[in-house]
């Protein structure tokens, strides 16, 4: 599969449009740069030529990423219950569902926000839970931390199947990203407020919670009996960051995030803290006091 987006379309016909035999540019949505070869306005890849005159289209859309099969160009996208789509940055494409995007790529590099947001919490040789999966890149973090296992569950099947179309999530997009690596996740399709009651009791050293953006058909997630679970499958002092977003509503007195702090407390969790540049909550569950 060859990937495209505007950018990278406005950039082979212009190189075309000026007679150019080269053009170099990345087909693999920024993982790498290679010169590709122009020939009689078509693009050279492998055994196959495209026809430069169809990035036009691609050209003329600026928050959609197209993939190229070797028969047709088409965009990376779902029309399920929602309508899913893959979005390019300057780094790795984000997910964007019905018109909001699912990683922050405005303020921060999304590879940085999950760089940091996995640093926080793990330590070589964790277990880690990633609640709320997504595009993975929480999870390629935490192997790059030094997670022993990690145990990634995502319940939307169209989020599953545009996952499946990031090359980021290939293994050798990263360096530390080896076979042996993969090897090491474990993925669950499925409903986490579920599985989560299959799983073992103080089974993670840290757990990353990436949820949705609160509504009343994602509520659970943000409920005191799934904060139980979490704190459940905790191992004692393990760490924790839920993402929330929104911090101008902590600005604004909103009580939404400081509610949620209060569920954690009453869950068993302790230290807990508002991170501002992350826009989640850290917390640690709590040790148990021996009489």
């Amino acid at each position: 599969m060859y990937y495209f987006h505007a950018r990278t379309a406005e950039e082979i016909l212009a190189a075309d449009r000026a007679g150019n035999s080269l053009v170099e540019v990345s087909l693999d949505l920024n993982i790498s740069v290679k010169s590709w070869e122009i020939r009689d306005h078509c693009l050279v890849l492998g055994d196959d030529l495209l026809p430069v005159a169809g990035l036009e289209p691609v050209a003329g859309d600026k928050n959609k990423v197209f993939g190229w099969d070797g028969n047709a160009i088409a965009p990376i996208e779902v029309r399920a219950d929602g309508y899913y789509k893959l979005v390019p940055t300057d780094t790795v494409p984000t997910l964007e569902i019905n018109g909001v995007k699912m990683h922050r790529s405005k303020d921060i590099d999304p590879l940085e926000d999950a760089r940091l947001k996995t640093e926080l919490v793990v330590r070589p040789g964790d277990r880690v839970l990633d609640t709320c999966g997504g595009l993975g890149y929480s999870a390629l973090f935490a192997l790059r931390a030094g997670a022993r296992t990690l145990v990634s569950s995502e319940k939307s099947p169209a989020v599953i199947r545009i996952r499946e179309q990031n090359p980021w999530l290939q293994p050798g997009a990263f360096d530390w990203f080896t076979p042996e690596a993969a090897g090491r996740i474990t993925l669950n399709h499925g409903d986490i407020t579920r599985i989560i009651t299959g799983l073992p009791d103080q089974e993670f050293n840290a757990v990353i919670h990436d949820p949705p953006r609160f509504t009343s058909a994602t509520g659970d997630l943000y409920g005191r009996v799934f904060y139980g679970q979490l704190a459940r499958v905790m191992k004692n002092g393990g760490r924790l960051f839920h993402y929330t977003g929104s911090p101008k509503k902590i600005v604004h007195q909103d009580r939404f995030i400081q509610n949620a702090m209060k569920r954690l407390d009453a869950a068993g969790f302790g230290n807990i803290s508002f991170n501002e540049r992350l826009q989640g909550i850290y917390a640690e569950k709590n040790k148990r006091i021996l009489p």
